[in-house]
């Protein structure tokens, strides 16, 4: 089978609570999330969800097959209305070489949802989509006003 790219190439791409980096370089990942639930309860509850921060932790691995030197990683956000935010950046440094070696992105973000539906994050490499990420925000609503 031919090759068609010389890398990078994506190893791993989620998002988590947390990722735990070990003196050795192990990663230990903790929570991975794919579902946020936002629940409101009360009388005066909203019938549209509310906007909702919440804070994430994405990880990508990235491993560089024949790349080297340095390529910028970016994660844009699609709402489930079709607005794309463009997201963080970081530079990855591949070494090329045998291609085992590479690098783990590990990027804090405070995420805003202003809409419940299926999020999708798309990771670019050198500005081209190496995988999408989805996340699903659900609004729960209980309660409301009650019955005179």
């Amino acid at each position: 089978m031919a090759e068609t790219t010389t890398g990078p190439y994506l190893a791993a791409a989620l998002f988590c609570e947390r990722v735990i980096e070990e003196k050795d370089g192990v990663l230990s990942i903790v929570r991975v999330i794919d579902r946020i639930i936002h629940s409101a309860s009360g009388a005066d509850t909203p019938e549209v969800m509310p906007p909702l921060s919440y804070g994430l932790t994405a990880l990508i691995c990235l491993k560089s097959g024949k790349a080297s030197g340095a390529v910028q990683v970016r994660v844009d956000m699609e709402s489930p209305s079709g607005l794309v935010k463009s997201g963080p950046s970081m530079t990855a440094l591949m070494e090329g070489g045998e291609g085992d070696r590479g690098q783990n992105l590990i990027m804090k973000m405070q995420m805003m949802f202003e809409e419940p539906g299926l999020y999708w994050f798309n990771v670019r490499v050198e500005d081209k989509i190496v995988t999408r990420m989805p996340l699903r925000v659900v609004y729960m609503r209980t309660g409301g006003p009650s019955p005179q």
